[in-house]
């Protein structure tokens, strides 16, 4: 077992160790060269993207130290209390550096008559105050504190991203893991480096060996197998809607994430696709996939005689996708994927 959860093991200490946000990072950076700093920012993106990380790094850059660095969760400080007491602290000079850093995490948490407590300070902050504010939900935060805010929006980490750390990680850590398995730890972490290391960990701390399969990811997450995504894209190959129908319903009896294996068929087919179309670009898909998967695709692309393995397929199980969390019945979306594709009717596709 690790004494030290992977994803603070591995915090970016400095912007140059910071992932998928450069758009961000350079911005950042030159504001403290050029020392022009806000006396407010406001951090928005999903959870796991950086947000709290990125307020600490760019506090140690403009010289805050440990004494003049505040933490405050608003989702156990969400009272007007809470936020007077941090704008009376606000007042007080740094002990030891040129500024105050007040990180407020979760900041839509905040209540009404907080959000009026803090509008004030923001409106008139001491000069040596600066506030860093990250959300996930930035519909909940009123428009006179984003006015009052640099507003800058994190990316969620995308699979090639999230799959090179976690090689690195993993690497790091005394394992090995191919670029498949690496993949499908990418997918579930779902735009979440945390997320995405959290998993890691589950698995490294649960595999009893130090080179690890995507076998050993599926069985100890319960991520959806391997078999039953190929047989899906098997079915759509084949024009085997019966076949395709009842791998849809043995995923269901697992009682599997639709949408995750709905993402993981989206992922493959892309492959696919570009196999049938770009088969130039073999060299490059091959990064993605183990050997197996590879060969089973390929021998998919060859058999398909009849132009099932096309975008416009590609473009309905993208449609299915988004439509899952609409859908009473969770199976469904992806039923009627297969029907659209399978289907005589050519101008259903």
């Amino acid at each position: 077992m690790h004494d030290l959860a992977l994803y603070r093991k591995y915090r970016p200490k400095s912007f140059s160790e910071v992932l998928g946000q450069d758009h961000i990072v350079k911005v950042l950076e030159i504001s403290v060269e050029t020392n022009k700093v806000s006396h407010a920012y406001l951090f928005v993106g999903s959870r796991g993207t950086g947000k709290t990380s990125v307020a600490r790094i760019f506090a140690k850059e403009i010289g805050v130290s440990e004494n003049d660095l505040y933490e405050i969760d608003a989702a156990s400080n969400r009272g007007i209390e809470d936020i007077r007491a941090l704008r009376d602290g606000a007042r007080v000079l740094p002990f030891d550096s040129k500024y105050k850093v007040y990180i407020i995490d979760e900041v839509h948490m905040l209540s009404k008559d907080a959000w009026g407590a803090l509008l004030k300070t923001l409106e008139e902050p001491p000069k040596h105050v600066i506030f860093i504010l990250a959300t996930t939900e930035i519909h909940k935060v009123p428009e006179t504190i984003i006015s009052r805010c640099q507003v800058f929006t994190f990316r969620k980490a995308s699979d090639l991203i999230s799959k090179n750390m976690i090689l690195e990680v993993s690497k790091k850590e005394g394992f090995e893991l191919d670029n498949s398995t690496a993949e499908l730890i990418a997918i579930l972490g779902d735009g979440s480096f945390r997320d995405a290391l959290g998993t890691l960990q589950k698995v490294l701390n649960f595999s009893k060996t130090k080179k690890i399969k995507r076998e050993d990811v599926e069985k100890i997450t319960g991520a959806p197998k391997t078999i039953l995504v190929n047989d899906f894209i098997s079915a759509i190959a084949q024009k085997k809607l019966e076949d395709g129908i009842m791998t849809i319903r043995k995923a269901a009896a697992e009682n599997l994430d639709m949408k995750l294996y709905s993402k993981l068929i989206i992922e493959k087919f892309r492959i696919a696709v570009i196999l049938k179309y770009a088969p130039k670009l073999e060299k490059e898909m091959a990064g993605d996939l183990g050997e197996e998967d590879l060969k089973f695709l390929k021998g998919l692309v060859q058999d398909d005689k009849e132009g099932l393995l096309r975008s416009k397929a590609l473009s309905v199980l993208l449609e299915a996708y988004s439509d899952i969390d609409r859908a009473f019945v969770s199976e469904l979306p992806l039923e009627l994927a297969l029907v659209k594709i399978i289907s005589k009717d050519k101008e259903v596709v």
